[in-house]
């Protein structure tokens, strides 16, 4: 009996010992690098109103004069008073904490953007309990990256690595000040590159499962070699707490943005000039492919570089510069990082045969965006289950650039609605036709194959959509 216990001990050390010497220790990592890390505090002032002894932050956005209206009906609620009265506006002062690390000896701090977005003042608080006041030299609010700088000089600094040698599984760590507590470290895996979220389309996040909390935002990302491979700036959560899913801005991306600050005292991003979508598995039957891979064009921007170039709507970019397009989200960072004229080359599938196609890059502009609904007397549904009808003059000159197609007035149970097609839509073109108007459209879905897919260019809220369509047997 005592044999059969030792070797069951024996086993429970032979198996235990292994796994737990694999797991990392990151006591050395924290120890070597913790006093690189910062804790910014900023000081805004927000526009508070006093209203029956309580102070309301007016909503934010709001026009000059939407603005004035708004004080108006809260300072004075019986219609009474006017500015000047009792209880009127007030400037306040509002303070935010974020994080941040030191790249330079000679004071340059990193950040996000949105950490210092709006700031009054900036305060950068070290290890040793100096607080020093930071000077904003640059900000890119489409990468997310702020450059600040301290009037000091022998601090330490953090080593910079390279996320191109990331792998998914691998072990991460985090060092930040969530919720003000500072010197605070976390650990997790990778769990994904190349992410592409809303809003972001110029940076390919990596994505982890590092605990990372308000206040986390600008900390360091290092890998287990104690290189800073990512800037924390975003996570997914339906509570606004930490939910196992976080984002971080590579490091090539932000150095390129402090680079061009330095050297500029702007960025600038690379231009390409189309919008564009994943192709789907549907979408490559219809497009004849074998598997779905690569950006569709959905649109080509007037006065682009793609319009000069050639580029066609439906056209399939699956190179940029010889690497390789999987999905759409991978096109839009390497077009933003590639240097304002120089020579790119696209490689692409149109209409089943692939091409080649030169173009300079420009340089990214800003563009706004309209969104028009209008009414139109609605037509009897056909085969597709719509209800279609003419843009009228009015719609096509407030949607802008739209010359043709179709307005979708209602959708009822049919292959449109499978298709993901919903009321309001406007329809622009079938497979490689161009729809102008009704008769093109009935002219078209009248010759249309049964379980056969078709790719259908739709424009949805001022953006271009292509979806595939099915026709049932």
């Amino acid at each position: 009996m005592l044999k059969k216990v030792s070797w069951c001990f024996f086993l429970v050390i032979l198996f235990t010992e292994p796994t737990r010497a694999e797991l990392p220790d990151f006591t050395q990592m924290v120890k070597a690098n913790g006093t690189a890390i910062v804790n910014i505090s900023t000081t805004q002032k927000a526009n508070l109103l006093e209203v029956d002894g309580t102070k309301q932050q007016l909503p934010e956005g709001l026009p000059p004069e939407m603005e004035e209206l708004f004080k108006h009906f809260l300072e004075n609620p019986n219609g009474q008073g006017g500015p000047g009265a009792p209880g009127g506006s007030e400037p306040e002062e509002a303070q935010s904490l974020g994080s941040g690390f030191i790249i330079s000896q000679d004071g340059f701090v990193l950040t996000n953007h949105h950490v210092v977005k709006d700031a009054a003042e900036i305060v950068v608080k070290l290890t040793d309990r100096r607080e020093l006041v930071a000077k904003l030299i640059g900000s890119d609010a489409r990468t997310d990256i702020a450059l600040l700088k301290v009037n000091a000089t022998g601090l330490p600094i953090v080593k910079i690595g390279s996320p191109a040698q990331l792998q998914v599984g691998e072990w991460v760590l985090a060092i930040g000040s969530p919720f003000g507590f500072d010197q605070s470290a976390t650990a997790g895996i990778v769990s994904a590159k190349g992410r592409s979220l809303p809003g972001g389309n110029y940076v390919p996040f990596i994505q982890t499962d590092v605990a990372i909390n308000p206040g986390n935002s600008g900390s360091p990302l290092f890998n287990m070699g104690g290189e800073v491979v990512g800037i924390n700036s975003q996570i997914y959560s339906r509570t606004g707490g930490f939910m196992g899913l976080s984002f971080a801005i590579p490091m090539d991306i932000a150095m390129n943005v402090v680079n061009q600050i330095k050297s500029t005292g702007k960025v600038s991003h690379g231009w390409l000039g189309v919008q564009i979508q994943d192709v789907t598995r549907q979408l490559a039957e219809s497009f004849g492919m074998k598997s779905p891979q690569g950006a569709l064009v959905a649109k080509v921007l007037p006065k682009s570089p793609a319009e000069k170039a050639g580029l066609q709507i439906g056209d399939i970019i699956t190179e940029f510069n010889g690497h390789q397009i999987e999905k759409s989200g991978d096109l839009p960072p390497m077009v933003g990082v590639t240097p304002i004229n120089e020579t790119a080359t696209l490689t692409l599938i149109r209409q089943g045969d692939t091409e080649k196609v030169d173009f300079k890059i420009g340089l990214l502009p800003e563009q706004d965006e309209k969104i028009v609904e209008s009414k139109v007397e609605k037509k009897p549904t056909n085969k597709l289950g719509l209800s279609i009808s003419d843009l009228t003059t009015e719609q096509k000159e407030a949607l802008q650039n739209i010359t043709g197609g179709v307005l979708v007035q209602d959708v009822t149970k049919g292959a449109a609605k499978e298709a993901g097609i919903m009321r309001g839509d406007i329809i622009l073109r079938i497979q490689n036709t161009v729809i102008n108007d009704t008769d093109d459209f009935n002219k078209v879905i009248k010759d249309l194959e049964a379980g056969k897919s078709v790719a259908v260019l739709i424009q949805r809220r001022g953006s271009p959509i292509f979806l595939a369509l099915k026709i049932a047997k």
